[in-house]
């Protein structure tokens, strides 16, 4: 088990851990009924922290942001020898959530994606682990919430009787909600990224050879070159240079602790 705390990438501090040591701090937050947030970031998230300064400080103050994307484990490894063999992918580690989740009972929430697709996502986790209890499910909608809405959604999940929930809003919709709503839920709260639409079978997974090697931008962006070009084709080399230049110490990047005020958004 790793947990090797957080490290400064880019002026994001994402944590230097394992699937085994994530799974341990969730169950033991979720078994305590205490707040907690959780977010798998790749190369898309840690950019989003580079270039907007809000962003960055809803990040550097979650409790844990793993690295989901294999370019992020590299640069862990890179900038400060963490020897991580594996990143901490948030479609896998929502099945190892989940796995746990039924073994303890744990009920579960699974918040965002389409009402279609959580319907697909409920019936394939539950033959999956059948003794996993998903108490509710709310799809996304898609839009920036009033605070009514919000305070629907607050209270539709507490309601439920669920100890942990999964978000997902997509970056870096999914970060904000967790970040924005940490205090008002006491219970870990999981953004995994895409991990709804693959679970669920609407959207295809990279190969796993593909996802080795680094590659797994390259299949997305085959699959969504409209949506996902400006996001690969732009953001990943920038990327690749800017960790360069904080390696070879050419550059430092402020992880910005003195923003104080961040402007709620309210997405949903």
């Amino acid at each position: 088990m790793i947990d090797g705390g957080k490290r400064n990438v880019l002026g994001v501090l994402v944590d230097s851990i394992d699937y085994d040591a994530v799974v341990a701090r969730v169950v033991s937050a979720a078994g305590e009924r205490r707040p907690m947030t959780v977010t798998a970031i790749a190369v898309h998230g840690v950019m989003s922290g580079v270039q907007n300064l809000a962003q960055r400080v809803r990040l550097n103050r979650l409790d844990l942001v793993v690295p989901d994307g294999q370019p992020v484990r590299w640069a862990l490894n890179v900038l400060y020898r963490a020897s991580l063999r594996d990143r901490v992918y948030g479609p896998t580690l929502m099945l190892k959530m989940c796995e746990e989740a039924a073994r303890r009972r744990l009920p579960i929430f699974l918040y965002g994606s389409r009402a279609e697709t959580l319907a697909l996502l409920r019936q394939r986790l539950t033959e999956r682990f059948p003794g996993l209890i998903i108490a509710g499910t709310s799809a996304s909608r898609f839009k920036i919430l009033s605070k009514e809405e919000q305070e629907e959604v607050v209270q539709t999940i507490l309601v439920s009787g669920a100890v942990i929930t999964f978000v997902g809003l997509g970056c870096p919709r999914q970060e904000v909600w967790v970040y924005e709503h940490r205090e008002r839920l006491p219970m870990p709260l999981l953004a995994v990224g895409a991990a709804f639409d693959f679970h669920a079978g609407t959207v295809r997974q990279a190969p796993p050879v593909l996802q080795r090697l680094g590659l797994e931008w390259l299949f997305r962006l085959l699959m969504e070159p409209r949506r996902l070009w400006r996001r690969y084709v732009i953001l990943n080399p920038l990327y690749v240079v800017m960790v360069a230049a904080q390696c070879i110490r050419l550059a430092s990047f402020d992880v910005a602790p003195r923003h104080d005020r961040i402007q709620e958004i309210g997405y949903g």
